[in-house]
């Protein structure tokens, strides 16, 4: 596999996920990371969008799936993500990084809770 990484970072959105009730009911706020591992030299040499990936796509699918139906572990998110990216594109693998800035632990400081995936086809 090529070291090449296509790089969203940062990406926010609001969703119902949780396993305790509250959190779907109020939602919160998720940022999610997501690095697409694949092949770029061809598009590096062209300068053809043609020769590489949506990007927008790659968001469209986060965002589909974060302010989609509740589910309640994030490590569900994050696998739903990399499966539709890898049955989707043509890309060799992605690493799915998903973070709840909120995260509901009682007593707790903390800047996040989150889960991190790595795929590959």
């Amino acid at each position: 596999m090529r070291t090449d990484k296509i790089i969203l970072k940062g990406m926010v959105f609001y969703g119902y996920h949780g396993a305790r009730p509250a959190e779907q009911e109020v939602g919160q706020r998720f940022v999610v990371d997501i690095e697409i591992y694949k092949d770029t030299s061809v598009a590096g040499r062209s300068d053809n969008l043609i020769d590489t990936v949506s990007y927008s796509e790659f968001y469209r699918i986060t965002k589909q799936v974060i302010e989609g139906p509740n589910r309640k572990l994030l490590e569900n998110l994050a696998e739903v993500i990399a499966k539709t990216i890898l049955e989707s594109h043509d890309v060799e693998a992605v690493k799915v990084f998903i973070k709840k800035p909120e995260v509901p632990i009682k007593g707790s400081i903390l800047d996040y809770a989150g889960v991190e995936i790595f795929r590959k086809k």
